[in-house]
């Protein structure tokens, strides 16, 4: 069994490899502070590694906004076009809840825009803005790299 610094988790405090709560997620309200205590300590150590060596700041601020795990399967889903919501939950196989939260985070950082349809039945459609857009050469770049470094691991 992980101990609980191991566990992956998303920026829910869910298990990003199932989508359980963590025991930092389940704990009462003074273990929000331990929780908070640990962000800051997160925090810091960016910082110090940013002051370390700022060349890396750019590359660190990046991973901020497009590293988490559900982040960059979203946004590789969306480089097809636009998708509507069920659609996405569907083809990331994520719960409703953690692609509601995935996608506010990604609007609200530029990458992805919301276009809702009233018309009967009601829908949401995602796409990706200019500023996802460009990020399709970076998954290419990472696809391309997985192709020759990790199937030769899988040999």
């Amino acid at each position: 069994m992980s101990s609980p610094e191991l566990l992956e988790t998303d920026d829910a405090g869910t298990d990003a490899s199932t989508d359980t709560p963590t025991d930092a997620s389940a704990e009462t309200t003074s273990g929000a502070g331990a929780a908070a205590s640990e962000a800051s300590d997160a925090a810091a150590d960016v910082d110090d590694a940013a002051a370390a060596n700022p060349g890396a700041c750019p590359v660190v601020d990046s991973i901020e906004q497009i590293g988490s795990r559900w982040r960059l399967v979203v946004l590789h889903e969306l480089q097809n076009g636009e998708v509507r919501f069920n659609e996405l939950k569907r083809s990331t196989d994520a719960n409703a809840r953690t692609l509601s939260r995935v996608l506010e985070d990604l609007q609200e950082t530029g990458f992805v825009e919301r276009r809702l349809e009233e018309d009967a039945p009601v829908a949401t459609y995602y796409s990706l803005t200019p500023k996802g857009e460009s990020l399709c050469p970076v998954f290419d770049a990472i696809e391309g790299w997985a192709d020759e470094w990790l199937a030769a691991c899988q040999e």
